[in-house]
């Protein structure tokens, strides 16, 4: 099973511009200043990606005040993203790379372990980006479920 390119922290970020789910063009250089979190994730509506979200969404409110900004990145089209935020009422930016570019770039995308079996797939992970666009946390084969409690206590942003 070979590897794909992983990011580490202190590398830059890699920049990128998607749609979100209403189509509009986002751009990791947009949030320079901020500190963001960039999460990947396979499916939008599956049941692990549905807990994902919905854990960062019960948790925004704890993330912005510490000065995070969210967003999730999946292979899934725009509209695919629009009736899952409108579904799990997902505030946050969901944003489209269907050709898996940025999944690809950011070794979120590639050989994997399903139920045994190597797959080619996407590869749950989170990135915490820092206010220059430096990586400072690169977290791969991350858990949908507990993954943004672990995050929040890492980041000190709770107990």
């Amino acid at each position: 099973m070979t590897d794909p390119q992983r990011l580490a922290p202190g590398e830059k970020a890699p920049d990128f511009t998607l749609p979100d789910s209403t189509g509009k063009q986002v751009s990791l250089s947009d949030f320079r200043g901020s500190h963001v979190v960039v999460y990947f994730y396979p499916a939008a509506g599956t049941p692990g990606c549905t807990k994902q979200a919905c854990d960062f969404r019960d948790n925004l409110a704890e993330l912005d005040g510490a000065g995070y900004q969210v967003l999730g990145i999946s292979p899934d089209k725009p509209e695919k993203l629009a009736k899952f935020a409108d579904a799990e009422g997902l505030t946050f930016p969901l944003l489209s790379d269907p050709d898996k570019t940025v999944l690809t770039e950011w070794g979120a995308f590639g050989e994997k372990k399903n139920y045994g079996r190597v797959v080619q797939g996407v590869i749950r992970s989170t990135f915490v980006i820092d206010p220059e666009g430096t990586i400072v946390k690169a977290m791969y084969n991350v858990r949908a479920t507990g993954h943004v409690a672990k995050l929040l206590k890492d980041l000190q942003i709770a107990a």
